[in-house]
């Protein structure tokens, strides 16, 4: 399929449950309908394809492995629709350098090109170790994944795009450093508690947006995921103003926009906060 030349990207918002096949078939159908909407970049949310905790290792030992099954759906997706796919996360039992994780994988996001190469991976940073009043009580995800340490970004058809995944939205001092390397937009693959995002969503994404002057694009996980577990959903993607641009509510489903990178650039110049910093970390 030809290359694509745009701007327009896609949020790619599911309730991906414990069967692994049925959450890729899900993500093959809304990948195409983002194709079809004209995205050249589409987002999946975080645990897109494995959502259980006991899933994770053996599924990461693949993925690690020489016949990874995620992976392989991604790079077959990108080339058959031509368009370029964050891949949310997924475990995966290797770090970046090669070296093998013994009791721990990486949540892991990887970025392919509309030719099916894999362009970008970033780990993510933050864990989310929390009480949270809901079915599921305690999460900590420090006893199955291992905190990556690299700040990401990748050139793409739709601008220079900084990766970051779900709990890191509560660190800014992530999001600094992808603006101090000047990117566009900043991606936000989520599976948010209903709980943390009825509170938080919305005020830490516009915030986000707002004082690093960028696009973010956050797609979810949004519905009755198990029975224990109810995620926020409220895909969005919001421009440098803090305005947000396009959103849904739960279910599955995608929302898209075109990035306008003037509007960055504009913003940019007519409000220099950046070059107005006094406290340089």
């Amino acid at each position: 399929m030809s290359k694509r030349v745009s701007n327009r990207v896609a949020a790619i918002q599911m309730v991906s449950g414990h069967d692994i096949e049925a959450n890729l078939a899900e993500a093959q159908k809304l990948l195409k309908e983002a194709a079809a909407e004209g995205a050249s970049v589409a987002v999946l949310p975080e645990n897109f394809a494995v959502l259980a905790t006991s899933q994770m290792i053996d599924c990461g030992r693949q993925e690690a492995g020489p016949e990874p099954v995620i992976r392989a759906f991604l790079a077959e997706q990108a080339r058959k629709h031509g368009i370029w796919i964050v891949g949310g996360s997924m475990p995966v039992a290797k770090r970046p350098d090669g070296s093998e994780i013994e009791d721990r994988v990486r949540a892991t996001c990887l970025v392919f090109g509309d030719q099916g190469r894999e362009v970008a991976r970033y780990d993510k940073i933050h864990l989310f170790d929390a009480m949270v009043e809901d079915a599921h009580g305690q999460y900590r995800e420090s006893d199955t994944f291992e905190p990556g340490e690299q700040v990401v970004t990748v050139d793409t058809p739709a601008g220079k795009l900084g990766l970051a995944i779900c709990y890191d939205l509560r660190f800014p001092e992530l999001f600094r450093l992808l603006r101090e390397q000047n990117v566009d937009w900043i991606c936000l693959p989520s599976a948010f508690t209903w709980q943390t995002g009825d509170a938080h969503w919305y005020p830490l994404i516009r915030a986000r947006a707002i004082e690093n002057q960028v696009w973010v694009v956050a797609p979810g996980q949004g519905g009755q995921n198990s029975e224990r577990r109810r995620t926020y959903g409220h895909s969005l993607i919001c421009d440098p103003w803090g305005r947000v641009v396009t959103e849904m509510g739960e279910g599955p489903g995608l929302v898209a926009a075109e990035l306008d990178l003037d509007q960055v650039a504009n913003l940019r110049t007519r409000m220099p906060v950046w070059e107005h910093r006094r406290l340089k970390g």
